[in-house]
């Protein structure tokens, strides 16, 4: 068996906020239980969101996503959460 650790980008349209987000992730009933995802860290960041919005558009939301997420000197995400087993 192999694990994966797979880096998502959720657009929230419903304001499910962090924890509506992992709910939704690890209770969606896969076929044959086929992968079962455990959700170990959210950052979260605010946009303001138009349809023009560069997260919106394929060519550019991958530099957009990533740019968001840089890791800056005295920059710290909106809000951040570690999830364990505990």
């Amino acid at each position: 068996m192999k694990v994966h650790k797979v880096t998502l980008m959720v657009l929230d349209f419903d304001g499910l906020d962090q924890e509506g987000v992992k709910v939704e992730i690890e209770n969606t009933h896969y076929a044959n239980h086929c992968i079962n995802p455990k959700v170990t860290n959210i950052e979260t960041r605010e946009v303001e969101w138009s349809d023009d919005h560069p997260l919106n558009n394929r060519g550019k939301s991958e530099q957009a996503f990533e740019e968001l997420f840089a890791t800056q000197k005295n920059q710290s995400p909106l809000m951040t959460f570690d999830y364990d087993e505990n």
